[in-house]
């Protein structure tokens, strides 16, 4: 008899099979894919460049306790992102800062210039309801246009108009040379990778795994105690309101003969190209080796569900299977795909914690 059934081996499957482990529980958990790690699996590629298989994976946290807690199954190599823009025939930073508003003008203004030249620019809109809004009242039309209205529309396949606030909300506007992509206070990368962070997490002799493994033809003949579940919630209810919505990525891993493709982690193609972005992983990881390995992301509709999409409509029917989702006390439901909400990685450990905290404070355990 296991105390859990845990459905799904990414972040949020795995840091409770560890920490419940930990506590003497027995866990099986289990995945339809062939490895453990989720979207953040990667792997030696045939030329031995570690590559993410689901296209990259960047940790960043402001938490130190998420820090901490990660830092007992790796070690890390420090590593800022930086992300440029191809707008215009240039590549300038992404997020807009003071370099890429001069590049791009012809200009030399200084911090407090350009918040005058972006102030100029915006296009008040009150009340901020879409993702459109956002970025017309911090930016106005022009660089809406050159940034964001492309990008958004291959990445959602809707007009920002469509969207949901949050979305665009993420990418903040700066006005000084800050080209980090992102600012929080701890940014690594798991020093052998995530699929090694992974096989620690689940080392623990109390955690039994099962890959290529679908819960529902296990279910009634492995018994267990309580289930925590993080596939898509509308999967679970058997889509009894209606399927939820994702976009999903289409990744096309290219290897070159040279030790360098681009000049930078990830480029963005806002307006050019079906692709969003190519990333080059040596950038990432650190890896010295004579060829390099991109990936180009071809949003699509159809595939594995990466992202929600952010549209009060979708949020309506999630509601729905959240409230059905009350009805089963011997079941939780959590993560990006559990909850219905675009998650970060770091976000999914914190949830995955402050959900194993719950359970512990709890001591439910249903016999």
């Amino acid at each position: 008899m296991y105390d859990f059934l845990i459905v799904g081996c990414g972040f949020a499957g795995a840091v409770l099979a560890e920490r419940l482990a930990a506590e003497g529980k027995k866990i099986l958990i289990v995945d339809k894919r062939n490895h453990i790690a989720g979207n953040a699996y990667d792997y030696y590629n045939e030329d031995g460049i570690l590559i993410h298989k689901y296209g990259p994976h960047i940790f960043h946290t402001n938490s130190e306790d998420v820090f901490r807690y990660l830092s007992r199954f790796t070690e890390w190599r420090p590593y800022e992102h930086r992300v440029l823009g191809s707008v215009d025939g240039l590549l300038v930073p992404i997020p807009i800062n003071l370099t890429t508003i001069n590049e791009l003008y012809g200009k030399n203004l200084t911090s407090d210039e350009v918040t005058s030249f972006l102030a100029s620019k915006a296009e008040k809109r009150n009340p901020i309801l879409t993702s459109e809004d956002v970025v017309l009242n911090a930016v106005g039309k022009e660089l809406y246009e050159k940034f964001f209205k492309g990008y958004t529309k291959k990445q959602w396949d809707l007009d920002p108009s469509e969207l949901d606030a949050s979305v665009t909300a993420r990418v903040p506007t700066r006005t000084n040379k800050d080209d980090r992509y992102f600012t929080d206070n701890f940014q690594a990368m798991p020093k052998n990778g995530y699929t090694e962070m992974f096989k620690k997490m689940l080392s623990h002799k109390n955690i039994s795994i099962m890959l290529q493994t679908d819960y529902k033809d296990i279910i009634d003949v492995i018994p267990f105690r309580t289930m925590i579940y993080t596939g898509p919630i509308d999967s679970y209810f058997n889509f009894c309101y209606g399927k939820l919505p994702y976009r999903s990525i289409d990744f096309k891993f290219e290897t070159f003969n040279q030790e360098i493709y681009q000049e930078t982690g990830t480029i963005n193609y806002p307006t050019s190209n079906l692709y969003t972005r190519i990333t080059e992983f040596k950038y990432l990881t650190g890896q010295k080796n004579s060829k390099t390995t991109i990936v180009y992301e071809y949003p699509t509709a159809d595939g594995d569900p990466y992202y929600p999409i952010p549209r009060k409509q979708n949020q309506d029917v999630y509601n729905q299977y959240k409230k059905l989702s009350e009805e089963h006390p011997n079941v939780y439901f959590t993560g990006r795909l559990a909850t219905y909400k675009y998650y970060n990685m770091d976000q999914v450990v914190a949830q995955s914690l402050a959900l194993y905290r719950k359970i512990k404070n709890q001591e439910i355990y249903v016999n």
